[in-house]
């Protein structure tokens, strides 16, 4: 990639980073909305159970069911391949 088209790339990258960021407003959450109910806030142990150690923990529940069921199906054609 010539340097002519990672300029364009970065400029457009830069330039869509910018508008995103001027047509967010944080200032709306300053604001209460009607309805509003908000909950007692987490501490920090919940937090990091919650947005850490619980998605580890089913990524790691997923890969060893996946393993498993990879493991089986190779004990199958090792039995097919012998008959």
């Amino acid at each position: 990639m010539d340097t002519k088209n990672a300029l364009r790339a970065g400029a457009l990258a830069a330039g869509t980073t910018l508008m995103m960021l001027l047509m967010s407003s944080p200032a709306f959450a300053l604001t209460r909305d009607d309805g509003d109910d908000p909950g007692t806030g987490l501490s920090v142990v919940e937090t990091l159970g919650l947005f850490v150690v619980a998605p580890i923990a089913l990524y790691l529940l997923i890969a060893g069911l996946v393993m498993v069921g990879d493991k089986s199906d190779k004990k199958k054609d090792a039995a097919e391949a012998k008959a």
